[in-house]
C-alpha cells in the first residue's frame, strides 16, 4: 500500500463508524467545500486542503510522500521522538516504511480541539437537546484550544523528517472504531449490572491483557451489584468533554458511562448526578480502536510491528 492509501482508508473506515452517521459526516464535508469555495484567495492560502475530504483534524500525514510504498509499519499509541529513533534502529533489521501513531503529533495535535464538535452529536444521540449540547461544549472546546497553544507540537515530526521516516497519526477514526465496537456489543448483550459490563469488557482480548498489567477495566463510581440502566460509551471526540454534561445526561436517562479515563472534576460531577462510571482503560481502549484499523492494513499485506503501549491483537475474518 501507499502512504496516501493508508491515510484515506483510515478516514473512510472512521466515517463508516462515526457516531454521527455516515450521511451526517458527508453533509459536513459538503458544507466545508462550500465554505472553501466562498473564501477569499488569501484565506485559501492558509487553508488546510485535507479538510475538504477528511473530517478529522487530529488525523494527518505528518511527514512523507503519499505515493511512497509501505510494506512494514511501526505502530503505537504514543509515537514520539524516542519511537522515531526506535524505528530507525529497527530499520537495521528490516526497513520500517512508516510510523503510525494513534495520539496526534504536529499540526494534528494543534488542531485536536476541532474534532470535539463530534461530542455535541454524541450527547444529542443520547437525549441531550442539540442546542444544549452545543452550549455545553463551546467553552470546553475553547479551553482545550488554549491549552494546546503552548505545546512543542513538532518534536516527533522533526525527528521523522531528519531520519526520513514517514509518520502519520490516526486518532478519531480509531476512536470511532472502539466506540462503535463497544456500544454494539453492550447493546447486543444488554448487561444488567455494572459487574456484567465489567465482565463483558474483560472478555475482549485487549482489556484482558490490560488486566494482567494492572490497567484493566475498573468501576470508579458504583458497584458490581448496581444496575447499569442506559449505558453510554463515551470514548471518541478528541479528548474529555465538559463536566457540565453529566447533569444533562442524567436528565436524559443515562445511568452508566463507559469511558477511557476520567478526571477528578468530571468524576465528582458524575457522582453528584448519580451516574455510574466504568473506566475501561486508556491504552487498552486505544489499542482496540487502532487494532481494528491496522487489521485492514494486514489484510492488504502490510506487516505491523507494535510498540509504545499498543496491545496488538489481530482479528481475522
Amino acid at each position: 500500500m501507499k502512504i496516501g492509501e493508508i491515510y484515506h482508508l483510515a478516514i473512510k473506515k472512521g466515517i463508516e463508524r462515526d457516531p454521527r452517521s455516515k450521511e451526517a459526516v458527508l453533509k459536513l464535508l459538503e458544507k466545508e467545500k462550500k465554505l472553501y469555495g466562498e473564501m477569499k484567495e488569501n484565506d485559501q492560502k492558509e487553508y488546510d486542503p485535507d479538510k475538504l475530504f477528511n473530517p478529522y483534524s487530529d488525523t494527518r500525514i505528518l511527514y512523507g510522500d503519499p505515493e511512497r510504498e509501505v510494506t512494514r509499519v511501526l505502530a503505537g499509541i504514543d509515537m514520539e521522538t524516542g519511537e522515531v529513533l526506535l524505528a530507525d534502529r529497527l530499520s537495521r533489521q528490516g526497513k520500517i516504511d512508516l510510523i503510525i501513531a494513534h495520539h496526534p503529533e504536529g499540526k494534528a495535535i494543534a488542531a485536536l480541539y476541532q474534532v470535539m464538535k463530534l461530542q455535541e452529536d454524541l450527547l444529542a444521540k443520547f437525549g441531550v437537546p442539540i442546542n444544549v449540547a452545543e452550549g455545553i461544549l463551546a467553552s470546553r472546546i475553547s479551553e482545550v484550544k488554549r491549552g494546546l497553544m503552548p505545546l512543542n507540537h513538532n518534536r516527533a515530526v522533526d525527528a521523522a523528517r531528519l531520519l526520513d521516516i514517514p509518520l502519520i497519526c490516526i486518532h478519531t477514526p480509531a476512536d470511532n472504531h472502539v466506540s462503535d465496537f463497544l456500544q454494539r456489543r453492550i447493546d447486543a448483550q444488554e448487561p444488567e449490572t455494572l459487574g456484567e459490563v465489567l465482565k463483558l469488557l474483560k472478555d475482549i482480548p485487549e482489556y484482558a491483557e490490560a488486566v494482567q498489567n494492572n490497567a484493566g477495566p475498573t468501576i470508579v463510581l458504583g458497584s458490581k451489584e448496581k444496575r447499569a440502566g442506559k449505558i453510554m460509551v463515551d470514548v471518541t471526540g478528541g479528548t474529555s468533554g465538559s463536566e457540565d454534561a453529566y447533569a444533562k445526561l442524567a436528565i436524559a436517562g443515562v445511568g452508566t458511562l463507559v469511558v477511557m479515563h476520567i478526571g477528578e472534576k468530571h468524576r465528582k460531577e458524575a457522582e453528584k448526578n448519580h451516574i455510574n462510571v466504568i473506566v475501561a482503560g486508556h491504552m487498552a481502549s486505544d489499542s482496540l480502536g487502532l487494532n481494528l484499523v491496522l487489521d485492514e492494513l494486514v489484510k492488504r499485506g502490510v506487516q505491523v510491528i507494535p510498540c509504545a503501549g499498543l496491545i496488538r491483537y489481530e482479528r481475522k475474518g
